[in-house]
């Protein structure tokens, strides 16, 4: 029996989760899943320039696990850029070290822990809000995952 996968920590979640290439209809491309854990290596390891080390401890995960995700994320964007795929952004064992809230009257975006429960816009004013976690199923289970809270 395998061991059951280790919960990753992902700062918190994507502002976009579908790509596609321009003037190709979604239903005619390949689709491509890029796991939240995924996306979230290549943040650390290639837009924050963490090393391998450091950014699996900021997952909570080992080097090596780390290494492999990073490598697969890699091989599934060149995937995506080469083969003009659509590029979907959804699933893995994860957990949001926080949230980011985006209002949909007005477009402002700000970040939020899981302990505080935002009922309107600061910008304007307006409850018509969207919970960018929640969206991923979570909220409530991510409560106590900020041990590191960094980044």
């Amino acid at each position: 029996m395998p061991r059951p996968k280790k919960e990753r920590l992902v700062r918190r979640p994507p502002l976009y989760t579908e790509f596609k290439p321009a003037g190709v209809m979604r239903s005619s491309l390949n689709q491509i899943i890029l796991g939240l854990d995924e996306l979230e290596a290549l943040r650390l390891a290639d837009y924050l320039g963490m090393d391998h080390s450091e950014a699996a401890e900021e997952m909570e995960i080992s080097r090596s696990t780390f290494t492999r995700l990073v490598e697969e994320a890699r091989r599934k964007i060149a995937s995506f850029l080469i083969e003009g795929s659509n590029l979907s952004i959804e699933g893995g064992n994860v957990h949001f070290r926080g949230n980011l809230i985006k209002c949909h009257d007005c477009g402002h975006m700000f970040n939020t822990s899981f302990d505080v429960t935002v009922t309107r816009c600061p910008s304007c004013g307006s409850e018509n809000l969207i919970d960018l976690a929640g969206g991923f199923g979570h909220g409530s289970c991510c409560r106590g995952h900020n041990h590191h809270g960094r980044r």
